[in-house]
Order: structure tokens, then sequence, then C-alpha cells
């Protein structure tokens, strides 16, 4: 293990000294003095403290920000904004990566000096000024400048995000927003303010009004339609943090959105990324929350047979978010009617019920109570055929919460008068089961 002491004094390092524990991430050993004393690894931006230990910069700042306040190796108390870039050590480190090239040690490259939130404030000044004066092409640049100095590092996203990146840019693309056009470059500069403003989550409550304006929701609109895959997936993520704490009467205004229900399904339909569909998953899922219209226009564009499909094979992340979904189209007289319909709808809520997780098991009962409590269909015999009372009564045995508990013993009572049926039990999901059907 690499020894702790040294120099209270920052400045050159003693001779090198190696020591037999290797960095995995090398084929050859490492200085001791070269490692951070907290991670052991070598250290690619290392900094000075006040009690003149020298440590890589992620490393004690991810220390001191868990609430510890004293140095690790001399106990004394030590401040976040006293660090020191140690220049001569990360020559001496670099130097040392060079020499090394041969066994696979890669030059650890020149770490940027952290932003200050003057700094900070000075650019996010800049995109303001820029909006204010229609200037799409320099918010833009400004945008992503912003974007690659928040990604760098997460001590330099905080410091950002604390200056009000979120409200500058929401605002600044609210400003932009009502002049863009599917064809226009500042399309473009459009995705990347909302690609910068995706890093600097979360979004208060001014940036939200921003984002959720009429000109901003029409060009995300566009966006999702036209943009690149990088431009949708951002509009997604800002789409989905605005949406996840909205008011009903507000995500019933931003349903409504012309243009919106269509791109959002379509991202299901024709997927770019496993990221993107769930994300749209999501979104629509806040959407269609206590909102029984916007339910029905997600139905009328063929959602609930998307997510059947879907739903056939997907992961375990998938087949929550659009059970979830599903559940939700099913609160609508529309959607129910289209559930009873589909030739999937029983058999795969049925199959992943205590397949899947507790989430998708909760959702599943929920959606199949939904559907037989309302259907004057076949829907409670198929469901019956394809095992799902036996599945019910070990769900109650297995234990569910209070909600789920009620609606799957209310479909007991629904499904016992059709047990006449003949079932088709798959005997796998039933081990355990500890009382008789009858």
């Amino acid at each position: 293990m690499a020894s702790l002491s040294r120099s209270k004094r920052p400045g050159p390092i003693p001779a090198i000294k190696r020591i037999l524990l290797e960095d995995p991430s090398l084929d050859t050993p490492v200085p001791d003095h070269f490692r951070c004393p907290i991670s052991l690894d070598l250290m690619r931006d290392p900094v000075t403290a006040s009690t003149g230990i020298t440590y890589d910069r992620q490393s004690i700042e991810s220390w001191l920000e868990r609430g510890n306040l004293n140095c690790p190796v001399t106990g004394k108390p030590i401040d976040i904004h006293e660090l020191i870039p140690n220049h001569s050590t990360r020559k001496l480190i670099q130097e040392w990566c060079v020499q090394n090239r041969a066994l696979g040690v890669e030059r650890i490259p020149t770490p940027r000096i952290p932003i200050s939130p003057l700094e900070a404030s000075e650019i996010l000044s800049q995109v303001s000024l820029a909006s204010r004066r229609g200037d799409k092409y320099k918010c833009g640049n400004l945008a992503m400048k912003l974007k690659e100095i928040g990604k760098e590092s997460e001590r330099d996203r905080r410091c950002i995000a604390a200056a009000g990146a979120a409200r500058v840019l929401s605002a600044a693309f609210s400003q932009l927003a009502g002049e863009s056009s599917e064809n226009s470059k500042a399309l473009g500069d459009l995705e990347k303010i909302l690609s910068a403003l995706a890093v600097f989550f979360p979004l208060d409550i001014e940036a939200k009004r921003w984002i959720i304006s009429p000109g901003s929701l029409k060009s995300m609109v566009l966006i999702l339609k036209y943009g690149d895959l990088s431009g949708r997936l951002s509009t997604l993520l800002v789409l989905r943090e605005v949406v996840s704490t909205l008011d009903n009467a507000s995500l019933e205004s931003v349903s409504k959105t012309n243009g919106l229900a269509e791109a959002l399904t379509l991202l299901v339909e024709k997927p770019i990324s496993p990221l993107a569909t769930k994300t749209s998953l999501v979104t629509i899922f806040y959407l269609i929350s206590s909102n029984e219209r916007a339910a029905s226009r997600f139905v009328n564009l063929g959602l609930v047979s998307l997510l059947l499909d879907t739903l056939v094979d997907s992961d375990k992340s998938m087949c929550e978010k659009a059970l979830a979904v599903l559940e939700g189209l099913f609160q609508c007289e529309k959607g129910r009617e289209r559930g009873c319909e589909h030739a999937l709808t029983v058999p795969v809520l049925v199959k992943k019920m205590l397949r899947v997780s507790d989430m998708a098991t909760e959702f599943s009962v929920s959606a199949l109570w939904r559907i037989c409590k309302g259907c004057k269909k076949n829907c409670i015999v198929e469901a019956v055929q394809v095992g799902a009372f036996q599945k019910l009564l070990l769900l109650l045995q297995v234990g569910c919460n209070g909600v789920t508990k009620e609606r799957a013993s209310e479909l007991l009572k629904i499904l016992n008068g059709s047990r006449g049926s003949v079932e088709c039990i798959e005997t796998v999901d039933f081990k355990g089961l500890k009382r008789s059907f009858d």
C-alpha cells in the first residue's frame, strides 16, 4: 500500500519510489507518490489541500461532498474552495506516463481549471443577451460550451446549475423558439440549447414555465419529428423532466399541443434507441395520468396495439413502463374497448403477472381488472382460460400492496363465474401454491 506521508509544502515530488501494488487499469506499477491517498489510483488532476497533502481532485471533492470536513490523512479541517492545483506533480506524472508508454501507460491529459461561479454567470449572461438579440447561432454555441464544461466534472455542472443555467437556457429556448421551422438551421441551434439544458436538471418553476410555453412546445414537436437523434433524445429528456411535476391542469394543456401525441407515439412505433422509447413512455404516462381525454388521443393513434407488441419481447424496464402506460390507457372507455378487441391483451397481461417484477405485476393486475370489470365480451372467459384465476390466488398468498390486493380479490370474484371453461395453466407459475383452486 502506498505511503501516505509526504512533505506538507506543495512543489516538486522527491525521488520516485516504486511499489509492488499495481493499478488494475495499467500494465506497470505506479510510483507511490503518484497515487491518490484516497483511491490509491494514479492521480489525473492532483490538487494540494491546505494541510499540504496532495489528492486527486475527483477523490477529495467526493470525500468532502459526502460531508467529511477533515483531511483524510492529517485529520485537520480543509475546505473544498482552498484546493490548489499541483502543477509540479501533474507534470511529473505526465512525464512518467510518456516514459512508460511502451508498457501500456497512457498520458493523462492536462486538466481544465474548474469553472468559477463568476465565470459561469458571465457565460449565462452572454446567453441571455444573445437570446434577446435573436442570435440563435451564438446561443447554440454558448449552450454547447456550457454542456461541455458541465459534463467534464460534477463540480462544474453544479456550479453552472447554481448560477441559474436551467432558467437561462429555458428562457433562451422559449424566446428563440417561435421563429423555427422544420427545415431551418435555427432548429439545430434550438437542439443545442435543449441538449445543454438536459445536463442541468432539475428545472425550477420558472424554467418549466418557459418550456411549456406554446412556442417552446411547438418547436419541441418539430425537433421530435425532424431533429437528429441526439436532438430528439434531448427533447424527450426535457419533456419528461417537465411533465413529471406538473399539475393536472398544466398536463392537460401540454397534452393538447398539436402534434405532440403523434410524435411520441411514432417514437414507440419506430424506436430510435431504447432510452428514447422508455423516455417517450414515461412522458406519455404522465400526460395521460388523471386525463381521460389525453388517453383517448393516444388510443386513437393505435398506442394500445403498439404497447402489446412491445410487451411480447422486452426487458424489465421497458416492460414496466409499457404496462404502466397500458394501464393508464385502460382508464378511458376507448382504451378498454381496444384492449378487449386485441387478441394479445389478456394473454400478455396474465403472462406478465409474477414474472417480471412487483411493479409489472401491479400494473398487469390493474389493467386486467379495468378491462374485465367493464368488458361485455369474452375477456373474462379468456382470462380464466390462460390461468389468471390461479395466478391471482398465488399473488394473494405471496402478498401484494393494498390496492393490488383489492383488485386481485375483485378479479377473482369476477372470474369465478367462468371457471367452467377449459383452463390452460402453465405449471411453472404455480410452484408453491398451498391451496386448491376450489
